[in-house]
C-alpha cells in the first residue's frame, strides 16, 4: 500500500510505503503518527501514487494543464527506451570509448568541495541557507567553484522534477 501524504507544518508532499507507526516530513523533519497525516490518495500501485504527487505539485506551480497533457512516467520511459540508440552505442559508433567518456563525465561533475558534485553543492545550499533565494544559492555555490549558470539551471531542473519548490523567490527542498 502506498499513500501520498502531506505535512501540516510545511505543506510538503511525499509517498509513504505501507502503514508505519510514524512518518517524518522530509522537508521540515516534523514527525507525526501516520494515522494522523492527511492522505490524499492510497493505492497498491507505487507508480500511481507518484503520478498523483507529481500532478499535485504541478498544480501548485500552476502547470496542472501542462502536466495533464503528458503521458504517464512509465509510458514516457518506455517511449524514450524505444526511440533512438542508447548513449553507449552512439559513443562507440562515433569511435569513442564509452568507459573513458563516463569517467571524464564523473570528473567534470566533481566540484572543489571535497569531492561533492555540483548538484550536491546546490542541494547543500538549499539545506544550509536560512532563506535560499536564487542569488544566495548562486553565491554559496560560486564560493565552492560551481558556475552560476550551472546553479541556475540546476535550480530550474530541480523545480521541474518536483524535488524543490519555489515560492516568492525562496526555494525549499521537498
Amino acid at each position: 500500500m502506498y499513500a501520498v501524504v502531506g505535512c501540516s507544518e510545511c505543506s510538503a508532499l511525499w509517498v509513504v510505503e505501507g502503514r508505519p507507526e510514524t512518518t517524518q516530513c522530509p522537508r521540515c523533519g516534523k514527525r507525526r503518527q501516520h494515522a494522523k497525516r492527511r492522505k490524499f490518495v492510497e493505492t497498491d500501485d507505487e507508480a500511481h501514487a507518484r503520478e498523483v504527487r507529481a500532478s499535485m505539485l504541478a498544480n501548485r506551480q500552476g502547470h496542472g494543464d501542462d502536466f495533464a497533457e503528458l503521458d504517464s512516467y512509465a509510458e514516457m520511459e518506455r517511449q524514450a527506451d524505444e526511440s533512438g540508440i542508447d548513449d553507449e552505442t552512439y559513443l562507440e559508433a562515433s569511435g569513442l570509448d564509452s568507459e573513458r567518456v563516463a569517467a571524464a563525465g564523473e570528473r567534470a561533475e566533481q566540484g572543489a568541495t571535497n569531492g561533492s558534485s555540483r548538484k550536491e553543492t546546490v542541494l547543500s545550499a538549499l539545506r544550509e541557507l536560512d532563506s535560499p533565494t536564487e542569488d544566495a544559492v548562486v553565491a554559496y555555490a560560486e564560493e565552492r567553484e560551481v558556475p552560476a549558470d550551472y546553479t541556475r539551471d540546476a535550480l530550474a531542473k530541480l523545480v521541474r522534477a518536483g524535488a524543490v519548490s519555489e515560492s516568492r523567490g525562496t526555494y525549499r527542498l521537498l
